[in-house]
C-alpha cells in the first residue's frame, strides 16, 4: 500500500521520526499489499509469520518467487494442519516465557493475533528476540475503543460467537477462519501511551497507521451509513484513541559499533 493510497493526514508521532498515518477501514484490508511492499523495500529474506495457522498472509508463489524463508508459528496444532502444505510449520507460543526462538528473522508480522494474547509483553519481547539487528516487527489488530470490539470484550465468549455468526456467517472455530477469545491488551491507535509500550520493550516506533470504522452494522444499512460518515470525519481530524484497527512497524535497532581501540 503506497502513501498515497492513504487519505487521510500524516503526522509526526511524540517522537521523530515515528511516522503516524490515518485511513478509512477499507483501507486496512489491503494488508497483504502493506507486507509485500514492506519485503521489498527493506530487502527481507527471512520472514515468520507468528499466529498465521490455518491461513498464512504470503501464498506460496509468492515465496518461492521471491526466495524467501518463510516460516508459520502458531499455539494450535489443528490451525497449522489446516494450512496449506508447503510452508514451515512451527508449534509453539510465542507469548510464553519459555519460548526459544528457532531462528532470527529480518521480518516478524501478525494480523488478528494481538487481541487474543493474554500477556502482551511477554508476546512483544519474544518477537524482539526473534529479530535479527535492523529487523522489523508489523502486527495489524483491532483497536479499543471501537464500539465492536468494546462489546467483543464486555459480552461472554458464547453470546459474542453467536453474533459474529450473525454478522460474519462461516466463522465457526472447525473452520479456517474461526473466531477465538479476544483480549484487546495493547491494542490500541497511536496514542503516546501505546507507542511508549513499544519503545519499553526496546523497539523504535517506525510507522504507525489507524484505520477509522467498521462493516459490522452493513447489514443494518441506515446505521452503517452514519458510521462511514462518522469514520470519513475522523480520518479529517483524527483522535487515536476512536480507531478501528492499526498498523504498527518496529524496528529492532541495531548495536552502535564500537571503532577498534
Amino acid at each position: 500500500m503506497s502513501d498515497n493510497a492513504l487519505d487521510g493526514p500524516t503526522v509526526r508521532g511524540w517522537a521523530d521520526p515515528v511516522i503516524i498515518r490515518y485511513a478509512s477501514h477499507e483501507q486496512a484490508w489491503s494488508f497483504f499489499d502493506f507486507v509485500e511492499d514492506l519485503i521489498h523495500r527493506t530487502g527481507v529474506q527471512t520472514v515468520c509469520e507468528v499466529g498465521g495457522g490455518a491461513n498464512p498472509a504470503l501464498g506460496l508463489e509468492f515465496v518461492r518467487a521471491h526466495g524467501i524463508d518463510y516460516t508459520v508459528v502458531d499455539i494450535s496444532e489443528d490451525e497449522l494442519t489446516k494450512a496449506p502444505d508447503g510452508y514451515r510449520k512451527l508449534l509453539g507460543d510465542v507469548a510464553s516465557p519459555d519460548f526459544v526462538p528457532p531462528a532470527r528473522y529480518d521480518l516478524v508480522f501478525s494480523r488478528m493475533v494481538a487481541e487474543h494474547v493474554r500477556r502482551p509483553e511477554e508476546f512483544h519481547r519474544n518477537v524482539y528476540r526473534m529479530l535479527a539487528e535492523g529487523g522489523r516487527a508489523l502486527h495489524f489488530f483491532p483497536t479499543l475503543y471501537a464500539l465492536p470490539f468494546v462489546l467483543n470484550r464486555l459480552v461472554p465468549d458464547a453470546v459474542s460467537q453467536r453474533l459474529v455468526q450473525v454478522v460474519q456467517p462461516g466463522r465457526g472455530k472447525q473452520g479456517r477462519h474461526g473466531k477465538f477469545p479476544a483480549f484487546y491488551h495493547w491494542c490500541r491507535g497511536p496514542t503516546r501511551r501505546q507507542l511508549d509500550r513499544f519503545r519499553e520493550v526496546g523497539f523504535a516506533v517506525e510507522e504507525y497507521i489507524g484505520f477509522f470504522g467498521h462493516a459490522y452494522f452493513r447489514k443494518l444499512r441506515p446505521l452503517q451509513v452514519i458510521e462511514d460518515w462518522i469514520a470519513a470525519s475522523l480520518v479529517r481530524h483524527p483522535v487515536p484513541l476512536l480507531t478501528s484497527y492499526a498498523y504498527v512497524v518496529l524496528l529492532k535497532p541495531e548495536r552502535e559499533r564500537q571503532d577498534p581501540a
